[in-house]
C-alpha cells in the first residue's frame, strides 16, 4: 500500500500544481487578492505531498521492497543502509522525484518566508515556479513512474552501479540538484518581473538570496563530483570536462555571472534586462543538463537513462521553457527603462566585464559540450572535443576576469579612477612578483603559463585582502577604529571578501596539480621501490580483504621521505560479487604541499601488481578554496539585509492588477 499512497500523492501534487499555476496568475492579473493568497497554501501543499511520495519511496527502499521495480534494479539487501538510502536518487526514476521535491521546496520556502514580497509579485512567482512543476511531475507519471509493481517479487534486486556506492556520490547528487533547481527561484522571479513589466532594486534584492543559495549549493555539488572523481575512478585527476561535468558548470558560470549583475540592479538600478536575461539562461542551462543526463545521447558514468521517448519528453519541456521565456523575453524587456548611467571605468563597468566573460566561457564550455552531438546528428561523423580545446579557450579568458576582480571593488560606482585603484594594489603586485620568482626559484622546470597562473592567483589574494584592510582604514586610523570597522562590516561585504579568496586559492591549487603533476606506472613486486618527485613509495604487498557486499585487493605502499617515514597507503581495487563489476579505491595522503596517490591493478603470472603513483601538488587547495568559496555565500546569506527583506518598492505595478513599466 506505501506505494501506491506515494503514487496517489503524486498525482495529488499535479493536480494542485495546476491550482497553483492558473488561479493566482488570474488573480494577479484581476487584481483579486483572494485568488492571489490561493498561491501559498497550494505550494505549500505541492510540498508535502511530493514530501509524502518521496519518503513512500524511501521507504521501499530501506526495506528491500522488491516488489516495487525501481527498487528491484537499484537496490540490494546486502547493500549498507547509506547505499539504500542514497539509491533513492541513484537511478532516473527516483533522482527526478528528487528533483520535483526540491523544486517544491524552493517554492513553498517562497510561500513561508516571502511574506514580504508585494502579494502580486509573490503570486506570480509561485504560479510560474508551478507551471515547472507541472512539467516535471508529468514526466514522473507518464514516462518513469517510480512505483511501479511487478506482478511476481523477486527474492532479490539487482543491486547498484559500484561507482555510485560511495559517500561522495551519495551527498553529491542532492547539493547538485539543490543548486540546478534553485536557479528555478531567479527564473521565476525574471518570469513574474517580465509579466508584470517591473524591475527595480527591491526585485534585486529580492532575487539575490535565491541565487545566492543556489550558487552555494551547487558549488558544493561539484565539488563533491570531482573529489569523488579523484579517489574513485582512480586516473589521478579531478577534472576531465565529461560532458556532464559540463552540465553542472554551464550554470554554475550563469550563475556567478547573475549575482554580479544583480548587484548593479540594486545599487544603482540598471543591467535590468541583461539580470533578467541571465536569470533564464541560467535556469535553462540548468534544464540542458537534465536532457544531457536522461536523453541518451551521451554515453557516461554519469548518465541516467537511454531511454529515447524520455528525451523527447524532457527536449520538448526544455523547448517550451526556454523558448516560451526567451519569447517573452523578446516582447517585455525593451520595455525595462535603464537607470543610472555610467563610466566604462568604474565599478558598474568591472562587473559588467565580469559578466562578459563569464557568459563568454559559458557559450565556449556550451560549444564544446554539443558541437560533437551536433554534428554526429547531421552525419558529420564522431569527434571528440576534449581537454585541449576546453582549456585552450577556457583558461584565456579567465586570466583577466581574476586580474579585474582585484580591481573591481576598489574602482567608485558610476566613475571610477583606474590610476588610483592600481596605485592601492602594489602589496599584490609585488606578492604576486614575489610568487612568480619563487615559483621559478622551486619548480625550474614551470612553464610560462603555470608562473602566470600562480601569479594570478596571488594577485587576486593580496588584492581581496587589500581591499578589506582598505573599508576598516588599516593603517589609516587607531587600531581600535579599524576593528570596531571590521566588526561592523556588513556580512555580504564579509562574503565577498571570504569568496573571492577562496577563488584564489583555488586557482593556485588548480595551476599547481595541473602542471606539476608528477607520474609513475609499473608493476611492482613486494619490495619495490619507486621515487616519486622526492618520495620514495616501498610496495609491501597485496591481500585479500572483504567489505560489506564486496570482496578486494588491498595493496600497502609505505612512503618515506628522506629515509624518514611519512604514511602509509592501502588502495583497493574492489569485486562487488552482486552487480559483477569491479572498481579502483584510490589511497591518498592529504598534505598542504600536496597529494601522494596509490592506485593498485591487476596481478600478473609472477605475484607483481601494476601500480600508479602519483604527487598531485597544492591539489587539496582546489578542494579547500571551493569550500572557502561556499563559506562566503553562506556569511553573505546570513546579512540582515536578506533576513528583513527588501526596501520597499514605489507605489505602481506591483501592488495592481495592471502591469506598468518603471
Amino acid at each position: 500500500m506505501i506505494p501506491e499512497l506515494g503514487h496517489f500523492a503524486l498525482i495529488l501534487a499535479l493536480s494542485v500544481a495546476f491550482i497553483q499555476a492558473v488561479v493566482p496568475l488570474a488573480g494577479a492579473q484581476r487584481g483579486d487578492v483572494r485568488l492571489m493568497a490561493v498561491a501559498r497554501p497550494a505550494a505549500l501543499a505541492q510540498f508535502v505531498l511530493i514530501a509524502v511520495a518521496f519518503a513512500c519511496l524511501t521507504q521501499a527502499y530501506v526495506t528491500s521492497d522488491f516488489s516495487v521495480l525501481n527498487v528491484v534494479r537499484n537496490s540490494h539487501s546486502a547493500k549498507p543502509m547509506l547505499y539504500k538510502i542514497s539509491g533513492v536518487w541513484a537511478n532516473h526514476e527516483g533522482s527526478m522525484l528528487l528533483w520535483v521535491l526540491i523544486l517544491a521546496l524552493f517554492g513553498s520556502s517562497v510561500a513561508a518566508f516571502g511574506r514580504n514580497l508585494p502579494q502580486a509579485l509573490g503570486a506570480r512567482v509561485l504560479s510560474v515556479q508551478a507551471m515547472i512543476g507541472i512539467g516535471f511531475l508529468a514526466f514522473i507519471l507518464f514516462t518513469s513512474n517510480p512505483f511501479e509493481r511487478l506482478a511476481v517479487a523477486p527474492a532479490d534486486g539487482r543491486g547498484l552501479n559500484p561507482l555510485l556506492q560511495d559517500p561522495g556520490l551519495a551527498f553529491h547528487p542532492p547539493f547538485l540538484y539543490l543548486g540546478y533547481v534553485g536557479f528555478s527561484m531567479a527564473f521565476s522571479f525574471a518570469i513574474a518581473a517580465l509579466i508584470e513589466g517591473r524591475v527595480d532594486a527591491a526585485w534585486a534584492r529580492w532575487v539575490r538570496p535565491w541565487t545566492l543559495a543556489a550558487w552555494s549549493f551547487l558549488t558544493v555539488g561539484i565539488g563533491l563530483g570531482s573529489w569523488w572523481a579523484y579517489y574513485e575512478l582512480g586516473w589521478g585527476g579531478w577534472w576531465f570536462w565529461d560532458p556532464v561535468e559540463n552540465a553542472s558548470f554551464m550554470p554554475w558560470l550563469a550563475g556567478t555571472a547573475l549575482l554580479h549583475s544583480s548587484v548593479v540592479v540594486e545599487k544603482r538600478d540598471t543591467l535590468k534586462g541583461w539580470t533578467v536575461f541571465l536569470a533564464i539562461v541560467a535556469f535553462s542551462l540548468s534544464l540542458l543538463g537534465t536532457f544531457l543526463v536522461r536523453s541518451g545521447v551521451l554515453t557516461s558514468v554519469h548518465t541516467f537513462a537511454a531511454d529515447p521517448a524520455r528525451g523527447v519528453f524532457i527536449l520538448l519541456l526544455l523547448v517550451i521553457v526556454i523558448g516560451g521565456s526567451l519569447a517573452l523575453f523578446a516582447v517585455r524587456a525593451p520595455a525595462l527603462r535603464a537607470g543610472g548611467l555610467f563610466q566604462p571605468i568604474s565599478r558598474e563597468g568591472g562587473l559588467l566585464l565580469n559578466n562578459l566573460i563569464m557568459t563568454t566561457a559559458a557559450a565556449a564550455v556550451l560549444l564544446g559540450t554539443l558541437y560533437p552531438l551536433f554534428l554526429d546528428a547531421v552525419g558529420g561523423g564522431k569527434v571528440s572535443v576534449g581537454a585541449p580545446f576546453f582549456d585552450a579557450v577556457f583558461i584565456p579568458l579567465m586570466v583577466p576576469m581574476l586580474v579585474a576582480m582585484a580591481v573591481g571593488p576598489f574602482l567608485a560606482w558610476k566613475r571610477g579612477d583606474l590610476a588610483g585603484a592600481l596605485g592601492r594594489l602594489k602589496a599584490a603586485a609585488m606578492v604576486a612578483l614575489v610568487v612568480t620568482v619563487g615559483t621559478w626559484y622551486v619548480v625550474a622546470d614551470g612553464s610560462i603559463g603555470a608562473l602566470l597562473g600562480m601569479a594570478v592567483a596571488a594577485w587576486l589574494f593580496v588584492g581581496t585582502v587589500s581591499e578589506l584592510a582598505a573599508r576598516v582604514r588599516l593603517f589609516r586610523v587607531p587600531v581600535a577604529e579599524s576593528l570596531r570597522r571590521l566588526v561592523r562590516l556588513q556580512r555580504a561585504s564579509w562574503g565577498m571578501t571570504i569568496a573571492h579568496a577562496g577563488l584564489a586559492v583555488a586557482v593556485a591549487g588548480m595551476t599547481a596539480s595541473a602542471a606539476w603533476k608528477t607520474e609513475s606506472i609499473q608493476t611492482m613486486q613486494p619490495g619495490d621501490s619507486v621515487e616519486v618527485a622526492g618520495y620514495t613509495f616501498t610496495f609491501r604487498g597485496a591481500r585479500r580483504a572483504s567489505g560489506p557486499n564486496y570482496m578486494a585487493i588491498r595493496g600497502t605502499f609505505e612512503v618515506s621521505q628522506d629515509g624518514a617515514a611519512l604514511t602509509t597507503l592501502y588502495p583497493e581495487k574492489r569485486t562487488y560479487p552482486v552487480e559483477g563489476r569491479p572498481t579502483t579505491e584510490a589511497a591518498i595522503h592529504s598534505m598542504v604541499v600536496g597529494d601522494l596517490y596509490a592506485v593498485i591493478g591487476d596481478a600478473d603470472e609472477n605475484g607483481g601488481f601494476v601500480t600508479r603513483l602519483y604527487f598531485n601538488p597544492l591539489l587539496a587547495w582546489t578542494w579547500a578554496g571551493a569550500l572557502i568559496m561556499v563559506a562566503g555565500g553562506a556569511v553573505s546569506l546570513s546579512d540582515r539585509r536578506h533576513r528583513i527583506g527588501a526596501p520597499a518598492r514605489r507605489h505602481g505595478a506591483a501592488d495592481g492588477a495592471q502591469p506598468a513599466v518603471s
